[in-house]
């Protein structure tokens, strides 16, 4: 017998509907992908069978309740409450029963699946009065779950939240977990666990951001094979309530096949299936006016120098004429933090002008926030004050906001969370702000025994822990209580520097990110002294110039695309001339990151045409490309370097080819092609007989050919 748990894939859907039924004291759920079961009384674990007949268990959590090791052994588990469909196509199911030792104590599980997808979402909360979470270690205590993995001859780590200097991201790394690691304790982040044996495949994952080494859970590995996901610090805290309290949500899934097309599944359910927010998964262009703003600080000028009506409204034109959908005024366009309101001198009619030329141009407006902070004149501030972010009784010295008046920090982590998340939604209905960009949220900041990170009992250790493992789940609250108001909200989070809350599941349950800002600064190479800057206007930033240097950089983040769609993390590409260049950064856009920044009002009228043509021909295969699992050859900075990005259902989609010197190559495609094609100068198709093309390139210089399948081939 197989028996590895996948974190619980316990529903999926039979047509949409539900079978259930007993045999053998069993409870099972009949289902298209595999089936589910689980003893008819002492429901200790959970049993996932795929219609191949590998089987996998999963055992239930483990907790500390009033200082005793409390395993979940259940009288039996039955369902509690109509099955809701939600707006995503997903059911969520709802499971309730008592403790065989205490039936005082009560265990739900909460279920989200979709029919036609193996991965499955799922979430523990307890029933259980006046009982109390404790750790008499002085650690947390809590098991989430335990599996064998003995039959599995491979084990693998997904890590996504690793910050790497060289190209100053975060980035995707596969991690193999050895015999060694079992023999001797070792232990993985994840927040991914992918296990196969040469029939099958499985995936468990938990939904939490952080950036790696910095753990709040993790998988441990024991020298019976077994690996269990583990609490390591703050996901709870001594004497918390254990009445109502909820896990963060799990994932489990797996297929009959090889790792390939768990892949392709999981991206999938992370493209269609894991979130509410269905806005947030769509392929907009975007243009942020970040990049202009720090060339005008560089030539000598302010950040704000041109944040006015007068210089938006241009760029709106230009804009759209460009082909961009979402324009995102970055920081500065508000009077004060905290209260959000428009600048009155640089915007004295309130974004009214801008967000009638914005619709009519069927264009979203969005902004850039930090939702930490409130202007020392606020009135955020002055009705919240009991909310500030405080470090051993502390409150941090109030700084400027990017050339706007000094703020302090808030917590999040306390009622504040529902005055910003107000505030937010009255913008959307105010200003027609349809897309909030957060930024410099980062783990640690705040030990304060007010909130709802810990009491006076607690330590300061633990309250800081505790924050740290909140931080992401409260933004995740600030952004379904939006949502729920604003369907048609987006939402990003800047994970652009070490520190901050790390690229993992849970913002990506909620909205996406952005990953990558300008690529390294000139200290990650040992270019400047300590503490100054190599140039002499202040400029931080190598990669900023016109070329292929900074795309690699940018490109590199695409390994995520394996397991998650790249349109989940946006990153910055540039629209200066020459038309070379250009061409290099559009195709670097259309593989999924959708977005520039720079001064778009000084691209020359060539560059601006070559913007409106190659990315009109990219709305037509966008939906395709989006879908597509990535196929790439080389990496960034080689020549050749290639992806190929083709819907199988449709063979529409995008082939990409970069060089950095002159030559000539060839590649056919691994999917079969739709038959209408255009590429730019230097690139031809033949098409086989079977469905598959041939692409022959020139270079003359460095560069790249695009190649869209499915489009109108007109010029």
């Amino acid at each position: 017998m197989r028996r590895f748990p996948l974190f619980l894939i316990f529903i999926a859907c039979i047509k949409g509907h539900l079978v259930s039924g007993q045999s053998a004291g069993k409870e099972t759920l009949d289902l298209t992908l595999f089936k589910i079961s689980w003893s008819s009384s002492h429901v200790d674990s959970w049993q996932y069978t795929l219609a191949n007949g590998e089987r996998l268990r999963l055992r239930l959590p483990v907790f500390e309740i009033n200082g005793k090791e409390t395993p979940v052994i259940l009288q039996y588990l039955r369902a509690a409450g109509a099955v809701q469909a939600l707006p995503n196509g997903v059911k969520e199911y709802l499971y309730e029963g008592p403790f065989e030792a205490n039936a005082g104590l009560r265990f739900q599980m909460k279920i989200r699946a979709a029919a036609d997808n193996p991965i499955v979402r799922f979430s523990y909360s307890l029933k259980a009065g006046n009982a109390i979470l404790s750790q008499k270690t002085g650690k947390n205590q809590l098991t989430y779950l335990s599996a064998s993995l003995q039959d599995f001859s491979k084990v693998k780590e997904v890590r996504l939240a690793v910050f790497n200097e060289m190209i100053h991201s975060c980035n995707l790394s596969e991690v193999p977990v050895t015999r060694a690691d079992f023999e001797n304790g070792g232990s993985a982040a994840g927040p991914v666990l992918v296990a196969a044996n040469g029939k099958s495949c499985f995936l468990l994952a938990y939904e939490h951001d952080s950036m790696y080494p910095n753990r709040f859970l993790e998988y441990r590995f024991g020298e019976d094979s077994t690996a269990s996901l583990t609490a390591v610090k703050g996901n709870y805290y001594e004497g918390q309530q254990a009445d109502g309290y909820s896990t963060i949500w799990l994932e489990a899934g797996g297929v009959a096949g090889d790792e390939e097309k768990l892949a392709a599944d999981y991206r999938r359910f992370m493209a269609q299936y894991i979130s509410q927010n269905m806005e947030s998964r769509k392929p907009y262009i975007y243009y942020n006016t970040w990049g202009r703003q720090e060339r005008d600080k560089w030539a000598g000028g302010q950040y704000l120098s041109n944040m006015n009506l007068e210089y938006t409204l241009k760029e709106i034109d230009r804009a759209s004429d460009m082909g961009i959908e979402v324009y995102v005024i970055d920081a500065g366009w508000f009077d004060k933090t905290g209260d959000w309101g428009i600048h009155p001198k640089n915007f004295p009619d309130g974004f009214r002008q801008i967000r009638r030329k914005a619709e009519g141009y069927g264009m979203k407006l969005g902004v850039w926030m930090d939702p930490e902070k409130a202007a020392v004149s606020s009135r955020a501030l002055q009705q919240n004050k009991k909310y500030l972010k405080t470090s051993n009784g502390k409150h941090g010295q109030p700084s400027p906001v990017w050339e706007t008046e000094e703020s302090v920090d808030m917590c999040p982590v306390s009622p504040y969370w529902e005055y910003y998340a107000a505030e937010l939604i009255r913008l959307y209905k105010e200003t027609g702000i349809h897309y909030f960009y957060l930024d410099g949220v980062g783990q640690t900041g705040c030990d304060d025994p007010g909130h709802f990170h810990g009491t006076s009992s607690n330590t300061r250790e633990e309250r800081q822990q505790s924050y740290g493992f909140l931080i992401p789940v409260f933004l995740g609250k600030i952004i379904e209580k939006v949502s729920a108001a604003c369907p048609a909200v987006i939402f990003d989070f800047d994970v652009t520097e070490a520190g901050r809350i790390g690229a993992g599941l849970q913002f990506l349950a909620s909205g996406r990110y952005f990953i990558l800002n300008n690529g390294p600064y000139y200290h990650n190479f040992d270019l400047t002294k300590k503490g100054s800057s190599l140039l002499p206007n202040g400029n931080r930033n190598i990669f900023v110039q016109p070329g292929p240097a900074r795309t690699w950089f940018m490109r590199s983040v695409l390994d995520y695309d394996k397991w998650i769609p790249s349109n989940l993390f946006l990153a910055n590409y540039q629209p200066d001339d020459p038309g070379s260049s250009q061409i290099i950064n559009l195709a670097s856009l259309v593989l999924g990151q959708n977005s520039i920044w720079g001064d778009i009002l000084k691209t020359s009228p060539e560059g601006v045409g070559r913007f409106a043509k190659i990315l009109s021909k990219y709305k037509e295969v966008r939906d395709d490309i989006a879908k597509a699992d990535p196929v790439r050859v080389g990496r960034p900075g080689d020549t050749p370097e290639i992806y190929e990005k083709i819907n199988p259902l449709t063979g529409k989609g995008v082939v990409v080819i970069f060089a950095n010197a002159k030559g000539q190559f060839s590649y056919i495609t691994r999917g079969k092609v739709n038959h209408h094609s255009w590429t730019n100068e230097g690139a031809t198709v033949k098409k086989g007989a079977n469905g598959h093309a041939q692409i022959d390139v020139t270079f003359e210089e460095a560069s790249a050919k695009i190649i869209f399948f499915g489009v109108n081939n007109g010029s």
